[in-house]
This record gives structure tokens, C-alpha cells and sequence, in this order.
């Protein structure tokens, strides 16, 4: 089928007699960028965003008056977190593949709307069981968005583009993370009572309002990935902002592939015969665990144990996010910006600043200084989820089902470890000491950054033993004879 061009994608080009015939307008690289970061990133950063809002409104509910109104005992919480854990293990191979074989605009808007519903469901519940059920299905849904993301984010963009768009995506979940901590107090400061409901039950009220426009809006223009995008659909808007020429210069702008592989039972043998699956997924259960004193939302169940008021239980967390942000931003700037940076470079100071606050934690736990020092520092843990996922993707472009594979392995992995670590380490019942705890990350801190040394090492010798070859201009490809029959 010969390909057709609009008018504005040719350009004249003057023959030796003087006549004039036209050629094929070279793509604009950065006007092409550009529409990348408009609509491919807009989307995923919006959905990580309110993923986050959903997902942390839950624990900001919890200490604003859901435990004491759903009679939560004990551990019920770390009980409810696990269960969300175990959702959220289970649904995260299946979506990366789902997405290899479904439009991805349509798989991910569908995630988010189905999370919305439940997380609406929430303001109705009862018990702590209900709890349970409703945050395991959450998580099914919820699962598709991170390893899924970084997944499109290394179809679209190159390796010196990918630090500083993976980090921007993960700082709109710590955004969303903050953002729901100040929401909460205002809610419940204008809410609480209003027509018979508790602030925190209008909280998952305004969550669900806010996803539905983001699900609506991914639906609409997000145009998934370059080689399956959804511009013939007639509810997609992609065809109006990418042309074909666009899509398919964003798709040869990147490194070669392997274009032989299939999602077919062979990819199990090329996953498990390279290292890529076998240490990316162990270095990001460590890398992980390097997060569970926040993940764990350990900061606010201290602030609760000590006795602040509502507003600080709320308030005081967001600045580990702040530390999150800049840190993962620092960290992109310095593999984007520096030409001798590496990923393991990150990896290592990662490993050192948790060492240290493994020990601040353990030294002094009491100490209202101490502790506020140790988690906000810690907060630089959050800048190991932009650097190891886009390491992976670099290192496993060659081959698209590995590396949906090993994205979804490495969240997958952390989390099935998180899904009982943060009940033996991090149990509510061990504030506001965290003994075992500090100790666990201080193991977990060390042995990422080994474990960051022997994947450098392996990705140096793999680099050896190939033949790099030389990077072509997308617009100096040679068109195929159906294109040159329209010049």
C-alpha cells in the first residue's frame, strides 16, 4: 500500500534543467520532541500523579480518622499494605505483556479508570476486610503503570533522552505523594461532617473525580508507542498530531533491534539464559528495600506515636517527597548532563546516604532532630526508581519482550519481598524504634551497591564482545520504491 503524505511534509528540491520536482520534507527533530513530551509524557506523568494520590490517600485516610472509625487493631495495616503488595505482584508480568499485544492507549486508560472506580468504592466501607479486597484488586489495576510506563518511555525516547524523562515521570508520583498529604488536611478542614460523611471518606470521593478527566484524557490522545499507535482509531486523536512520517522517524531515530524475537514461549530461554533479568531484578529488590523507611510510611506513623497534631501527621511527610524530587532530578541532570556519568556512579551514592541514615535511625530514634534529619534524607532513595529502570532499558533495548519482562520482574520482585519485609522490619508495632528495621537497611543499602558494581562490570564486557554500529539520521534513511514513486 503506497504511503501519502500532506502537502507540508514535501519540500522543492531544483534539478540540474532547471525544473522542479518535490521531495519529502526532512522530519523536524525537536517539533517532533516536543510532541513526544506534549502527549507521551503529559499522559504517564498524570497517571503516575493521581496512581499516587490514590495510593498514599489511603495511609493519609488511615491517620485521619479511618483507624479509629473501622476499628483497626494492631498490625491491620501492614495487613491491608500487604495485600496491596500481593495485587500488585500478581498483576505486574501480565500488564507489561498486555501491553505488547493491546493498544497501550487503550490498556492504560482502562487501569486508570478501573483504579478510580475502586478507589471511589472506598469511601464506602465498613470494616477492615473490606479494605483488604478493595486495595488487592487497586493493585491489579494500579500495577500497570510503572514498569508499563518505563516500558513506553524506552520505546519512544533515546538513552541520552531517558534520564531526565524517566525522572520526571517518577517525580510526578512524589508529587502526587505530597500533593494528597495537603489535600487531606484541607479536606478534612472543610469537609469533615458534611452531609453525614468523615474527611477522609471525601478524600476518596475527590480521588475518584480526579482520575476519571486523566483515564478520559489518555483515551483520547495518548498515542501509545511508536510501532502500534492508535491513529487509525477513530476515538484516538493521534492521527490529528503525529503524521505517519513522524511515527515512523520515532521509531528508526532509536538504536537497532532485534526485530526476529516474538512474545512466544522463546523468550523464556533468552530471559533466564542472560544476566539482565537475574541482577536488574535483584538490585531493584535491594534498591527497593533502600525505600521502605518511606514506602512504609514509617515517618507518619512516628509523628503519630509522638503525638502531633493532624495537620503536621499530614504535612511534615511531604518534605521526604521534596527530597525525593530534587534528588531524582539531580541524579537525571548528572547522567544527561556529565559525559563520564554512570548509572552505577548514582547507584553508589545511593548506598553510602542509606548507610547513613540507617544509622542515624538506629542511633537515636527518640530524637525529634535525628529522626526528621534521617527520613527526609532518606528521601534520596526515591531517585533509584529513574535510575536502575532506565539503566535496564538501556541495556536490555536489543530485545522489546525481555525487556517488558525484566521492568516488569524488577517492580514485580521488590514488591513480593516489600510484600512481607515491611511486616518482619517495619510492623507498627515497632514505632517509634524501628530497631530491626534499621538494621535491615543498612544490609539492603551495602549490598545494592555491590550488586550495582557487578551489573556495570557485565555491561562493560557485553559492550566488548559487540560491534557498535554507527548511528544513521532517521531523515537520511533511504525511502522505500512505493515513497520514491510519489516523488
Amino acid at each position: 500500500m503506497k504511503e501519502t503524505f500532506s502537502e507540508e511534509e514535501y519540500r522543492s528540491r531544483e534539478v540540474d534543467d532547471g525544473s522542479v520536482v518535490a521531495t519529502k520534507k526532512p522530519v523536524d527533530k525537536r517539533r517532533l520532541l516536543f510532541k513526544i513530551d506534549l502527549f507521551v509524557l503529559s499522559f504517564v506523568c498524570l497517571q503516575y500523579w493521581i496512581n499516587y494520590v490514590d495510593r498514599v490517600g489511603f495511609i493519609n485516610a488511615y491517620i485521619s480518622g479511618m483507624k479509629e472509625d473501622l476499628h483497626f487493631k494492631a498490625n491491620d495495616i501492614n495487613i491491608t499494605n500487604t495485600c496491596f503488595t500481593v495485587g500488585y505482584i500478581l498483576g505486574m508480568i501480565p500488564n507489561n505483556l498486555i501491553l505488547l499485544v493491546a493498544p497501550p492507549r487503550v490498556w492504560l486508560s482502562f487501569c486508570t479508570f478501573a483504579w478510580g472506580l475502586l478507589t471511589l468504592g472506598m469511601f464506602k466501607v465498613t470494616s477492615f476486610k473490606q479494605c483488604c479486597v478493595i486495595r488487592f484488586f487497586q493493585a491489579i489495576f494500579e500495577s500497570c503503570t510503572f514498569s508499563g510506563t518505563h516500558l513506553i518511555l524506552g520505546s519512544w525516547y533515546k538513552e541520552n533522552e531517558l534520564p531526565i524523562r524517566s525522572a520526571i515521570f517518577t517525580s510526578s508520583g512524589l508529587i502526587g505523594s505530597m500533593f494528597s498529604g495537603f489535600m487531606q488536611v484541607e479536606i478534612h478542614d472543610s469537609l469533615d461532617g458534611r452531609r453525614g460523611l468523615a474527611g477522609w471518606r471525601w478524600l476518596f470521593i475527590i480521588d475518584f473525580a480526579i482520575t476519571m478527566p486523566i483515564a478520559l484524557y489518555g483515551f483520547l490522545f495518548f498515542p501509545g508507542v511508536p510501532e502500534n499507535s492508535s491513529g487509525s482509531s477513530s476515538f484516538s486523536m493521534t492521527r490529528f498530531f503525529f503524521s505517519e512520517r513522524e511515527l515512523q522517524f520515532a521509531r528508526r531515530r532509536l538504536p537497532a533491534r532485534d526485530e526476529s524475537t516474538r512474545l512466544d514461549w522463546s523468550v523464556v530461554p533468552r530471559v533466564l539464559k542472560r544476566w539482565h533479568w537475574w541482577l536488574f531484578s535483584f538490585v531493584w529488590v535491594l534498591g527497593g528495600e533502600n525505600l521502605s523507611l518511606a514506602s512504609n510510611s514509617t515517618f507518619a506513623l512516628w509523628l503519630k506515636n509522638q503525638g502531633y497534631s493532624l495537620s503536621h501527621r499530614n504535612n511534615f511527610p511531604s518534605g521526604i517527597f521534596a527530597v525525593g524530587i530534587a534528588s531524582t532530578m539531580l541524579s537525571a541532570l548528572y547522567l544527561n548532563k556529565i559525559s563520564k556519568a554512570r548509572h552505577w556512579h548514582v547507584a553508589m551514592f545511593l548506598a553510602v546516604t542509606m548507610c547513613v541514615v540507617a544509622i542515624m535511625v538506629r542511633s537515636n530514634p527518640i530524637s525529634a532532630p535525628v529522626m526528621f534529619t534521617a527520613q527526609y534524607l532518606g528521601g534520596v532513595a526515591y531517585a533509584g526508581q529513574a535510575v536502575f529502570f532506565a539503566w535496564a532499558n538501556v541495556v536490555c533495548h536489543a530485545d522489546l519482550q525481555e525487556r517488558a519482562i525484566v521492568l516488569a520482574s524488577m517492580n514485580m520482585f521488590s514488591g513480593a519481598v516489600n510484600a512481607w519485609w515491611s511486616l518482619l522490619f517495619f510492623p507498627a508495632s515497632t514505632v517509634p524504634h524501628f530497631e530491626k528495621g534499621s538494621y535491615a537497611l543498612l544490609a539492603t543499602s551495602i549490598a545494592s551497591g555491590l550488586v550495582s558494581v557487578l551489573i556495570r562490570r557485565f555491561q562493560n564486557k557485553d559492550r566488548y564482545g559487540e560491534q557498535e554500529l554507527p548511528y544513521i539520521d532517521a531523515n537520511d534513511m533511504p525511502h522505500d520504491e512505493d515513497d520514491d514513486d510519489d516523488n
